[in-house]
This record gives structure tokens, sequence and C-alpha cells, in this order.
């Protein structure tokens, strides 16, 4: 984010996460003609999600706010992907494999938005309660455990988009407002919002 103006570059990265973002970040500064020590902060999305990728995002943010001198935001995953919705209540529910997702529950307070339910990690079908009304289901959960989710929820689900995904333009606007209020945290401060503590079934689990 330059002044008003928000660029951004985007791609489904797979596994090819620290392939692709040094090159990406370069391209980005290149295109709002900036130079990395010009930045006022870094920002970065801090999980929950992969452990994989939650290092390299962290590792990166790091490197880089350590060599421009620079604070970082912490951003949560599944904040972003509800701040990329235009719904005023948000179930945000991504994979997480291993027959879990990563949930959380935000309602929008005016500019910002006000966490009803935390990040945490569940089975589909015992995700946290939320309260009544209208909740708009966002995020890859919601494709993976479609039927748990609708039982869970039922009537209070008004709107589901399955397909949408945590956006970096999210990450920055939201990180934006911390940057300014002075919120930034010194480079090696920075660490991944993990909420679970493995990432493999044991055989029996398997089976």
């Amino acid at each position: 984010m330059h002044g008003n103006a928000l660029a951004s570059r985007v791609e489904r990265a797979g596994q090819r996460h620290s392939e692709l973002l040094l090159p990406m970040v370069e391209a980005l500064l290149g295109e709002a003609g900036l130079k990395l020590a010009l930045l006022d902060g870094i920002a970065f999305g801090a999980g929950p999600g992969s452990f994989t990728g939650l290092r390299i995002a962290c590792g990166v943010a790091q490197g880089l706010a350590l060599g421009a001198g620079v604070p970082v935001v912490p951003v949560g995953t599944l904040l972003a992907l509800a701040h990329a919705s235009k719904a005023a209540r948000v179930l945000a529910c991504l994979d997480a494999r291993m027959g879990e997702i990563y949930h959380a529950a935000y309602e929008r307070a005016g500019s910002g938005w006000r966490e009803a339910v935390a990040p945490n990690v569940c089975r589909a079908d015992l995700a946290p309660e939320v309260g009544h009304g209208d909740w708009t289901g966002i995020g890859s959960g919601f494709a993976t455990h479609a039927g748990e989710l609708a039982q869970r929820y039922g009537n209070r689900l008004s709107a589901i988009d399955a397909d949408a995904y945590p956006h970096a333009r999210a990450i920055a606007e939201l990180a934006l407002p911390q940057l300014n209020a002075g919120r930034g945290l010194p480079a090696e401060q920075a660490v991944p919002l993990y909420v679970r503590d493995r990432v493999a079934l044991k055989m029996h689990e398997q089976r």
C-alpha cells in the first residue's frame, strides 16, 4: 500500500512458496516504484494455516523487516478471510486436513471487526457455537466439510462462499490501522499463530 494506492501480486503457490515469494516482492516494489528501505512496515499472514507456509511467511517478513529496519504486523489468516468478504457476520473456516478445520467467527464493528469466536482448530461437527442471526460461511472448510457445517449451523448460514481464500489485499488493509497506531512489532517478535500442535495423524488414527 502506497498512499491510497494498493498494488498486489497473487499466486496460488501450492508447495512453491519459498520459490515464488521473494521474486513477487521484488516485482511488487518495482511496480510501486519503491525500495525496501522506504517502507514503513511489513505485514504478513500469521495463521492459522500450514506449518510450512506460516514459517515461510513469518521468516520472510522478519528478514525483510530486519533489513529495512521497519516493524512487522502479524494479521490473522481467518480475519483476512472475513475481511475480504462483504458480509457483516462471518464464519471463517479453512480446511485443516486430518478431518479438521481452522475456524473463527467475526462481526463487523464500525470500520473494524469484533472477534466472536477466537481462531481454533476443531472437527467440523464440533465447531464452536455462535449467536443467532445470519452468518456467511467463508473458506475451503465449507467445501471439504459442507455437510457437517450445514448440520452444525443450520439456518443461521444465510450464504456460503467455499472458494474464498485469504488475500494479501485484506492483510494489507487490516495491517495499516495497526501500523498507523504504532502497534507494529519489532521483527524478532513476529511469530506464527499455529493453534495446532501436530502435523500428522498416528497410524491407528489413519486406520
